[in-house]
């Protein structure tokens, strides 16, 4: 068998991004020797002028900061993922964090690995939500160089 495919899975700490990561575990590695795939997660962390948009002094110590959080909070989402896959017996995945916009970061990974295919999950928000506040799954499903899935939680039944 040749090389193998290289899935890039897009990560970000929310229920959703969580419940993708297990759908695809459990529907493209059923088990390790099974998979035509090699998984990479990718997390794209914020910087911290994203986050913080102030100026003046001790401004240098804030970001600091907030740096600190946002790549302690980074470190924790890959870690829950790795968790996840090892859970499920996958243990061959690669993960790496990545300073910047989800939209461009996630792009640009499937460029830099030559991905075949792009899983994520959605958030599910409605029009107006994703008009204001846009959506990194659209834009990726526009803008991505390969085969985009994206795997939406179920709605709870009323």
């Amino acid at each position: 068998m040749g090389e193998k495919q290289v899935m890039i899975f897009a990560l970000d700490d929310s229920d959703h991004s969580y419940y993708a990561l297990e759908w695809i575990l459990d529907h493209f590695f059923p088990s390790p020797s099974v998979s035509n795939f090699k998984l990479i997660i990718i997390h794209a962390k914020p910087t911290p002028t994203s986050v913080v948009a102030i100026a003046g002094p001790g401004t240098s110590d804030m970001f600091t900061l907030v740096d600190t959080d946002i790549k302690r909070a980074s470190q924790k989402t890959i870690d829950k993922s790795k968790e996840l896959c090892k859970t499920k017996g996958v243990s061959n995945v690669a993960c790496e964090i990545i300073e910047g916009d989800a939209r461009n970061v996630i792009c640009e990974a499937v460029e830099k690995y030559h991905a075949s295919i792009l899983a994520m999950g959605s958030h599910g928000y409605g029009a107006f939500k994703r008009a204001v506040l846009g959506s990194v799954s659209d834009y990726c499903s526009h803008h991505a160089h390969c085969s985009v899935m994206i795997v939406k939680k179920p709605k709870p039944k009323v």
